[in-house]
């Protein structure tokens, strides 16, 4: 495997990762992963997750709130979300979304934050890192009213929910990001979604330190590890796995555009 990956969602400020993080990277450069997008859960925990991104050349970030953490986060709007965006090394919004399986917050609490990001997203023309559980419905609903008011971009991050979610999605532009979860044995729903999702809409991820995928089950999960799921995503494809990384590569930059703006930065395909 010579092409190199992007891990398009990870944490690498989560326990787990960030006690070792000096050799959690080296692992990640040894298994051919370029580059690294951290993602943001907590907009009281930012700064942390900035100052990874800030001081690694090939890793970026986000900025937003979980949809877990929406009631005990101060609550967001869009210009807060805005200003903290303008920093070079923030390169999208959330991850942001509704999660009905462990509803830690309110649906209400929940929405009225997604509505905030996706505004944000829409004025800065930045993407949307989403996050949806249990919730297909009222996701797709929302996705397509709020689209309705104006285009934006994003991604269905870790995606695990059914056709419908994904094609309502990828009609209004968005793309999808597939996680180890593909790789697991009960998986097979997602692993059929996996075969019919346009390649140039496809991203994989790690959201690390979760969802270690076969054969590192069991194990924290780490950057390294997403270049088990590219080689799943390849088979199911019926594609040599260098294409399948040179695509989901390209469409990683394609999609979060800001990261060709980043002068400390040298991005070879």
């Amino acid at each position: 495997m010579s092409a190199r990956l992007v891990d398009s969602h990870c944490h690498l400020d989560y326990p787990g990762l960030i006690e070792n993080l000096d050799a959690v990277l080296a692992r990640a450069e040894q298994a051919n992963v370029g580059w690294m997008l951290s993602i943001c859960t907590k907009i009281t925990e930012f700064p942390q997750v900035l100052a990874i991104a800030e001081a690694n050349e090939n890793i970026w970030c986000t900025v937003g709130i979980h949809p877990h953490e929406a009631v005990n986060e101060p609550e967001i709007d869009t210009e807060t979300l805005l200003r903290l965006a303008e920093h070079p090394k923030v390169i999208g919004f959330g991850e942001t979304g509704l999660d009905y399986y462990y509803e830690h917050s309110p649906r209400d609490r929940q929405e009225t934050s997604f509505r905030a990001h996706i505004a944000a997203a829409r004025e800065a023309g930045l993407p949307l890192v989403v996050h949806a559980r249990d919730a297909d419905d009222d996701m797709a609903n929302i996705l397509e009213e709020e689209h309705s008011k104006g285009p934006f971009s994003g991604l269905l991050h870790c995606f695990s929910s059914g056709h419908e979610l994904a094609e309502r999605a990828l009609a209004i532009g968005m793309s999808i990001s597939f996680s180890g979860i593909v790789t697991f044995n009960s998986a097979e729903s997602l692993r059929e979604s996996a075969k019919i999702v346009p390649l140039e809409r496809m991203l994989v991820e790690t959201d690390s330190p979760y969802l270690a995928p076969v054969p590192m089950r069991g194990r924290t999960n780490e950057p390294a590890f997403v270049a088990h799921t590219a080689a799943r995503l390849a088979e199911l494809r019926n594609i040599p796995v260098d294409d399948l990384i040179n695509v989901t590569t390209n469409n990683f930059f394609r999609l979060f555009a800001k990261t060709q703006l980043d002068p400390t930065v040298t991005i070879t395909l």
